[in-house]
């Protein structure tokens, strides 16, 4: 094989790996946002996971407003001494919720940001049902 060959070679390899888990997560993430939108109507609550910490805001996209927020480093969540990240989260997820409602809405479209719908995603998610909104 000479030097042409082995440069094709290796320049091939390199288009057909695999994405890393931070660009795939965020070709996800453009895939989802395409399809939701967060109107007055229809706010979107969108979601960041970090290895420590969970946030949600629940955003108005035409007006460029949060309407509602919560996390897990506010001091509602954490005096309550949850056991795991995943009670933490179902935690932040009552409280954004209930934020939501006294602001008014209460029907949204879930944005879990590429995440997959599983864990604490799916556990902010039950916490926001369980407060009254509907996605």
């Amino acid at each position: 094989m000479n030097k042409l060959e082995e440069k094709q070679v290796n320049l091939h390899n390199q288009i057909d790996m695999g994405l890393t888990k931070s660009s795939r997560r965020n070709r996800i993430h453009l895939r989802i946002r395409k399809t939701i939108k967060g109107t007055t109507k229809k706010p979107r609550l969108s979601i960041y996971r970090s290895n420590k910490e969970i946030y949600a805001q629940v955003i108005d996209d035409v007006n460029g407003k949060t309407i509602a927020a919560a996390s897990s480093r506010e001091k509602e969540v954490a005096d309550a001494k949850a056991d795991n990240k995943v009670r933490e989260a179902q935690l932040v997820g009552k409280l954004v919720g209930e934020r939501a409602k006294k602001a008014g809405v209460s029907i949204i479209g879930f944005d879990r940001s590429g995440y997959l719908y599983h864990g604490r995603v799916k556990s902010l998610a039950d916490g926001a049902r369980e407060a009254g909104l509907n996605f």
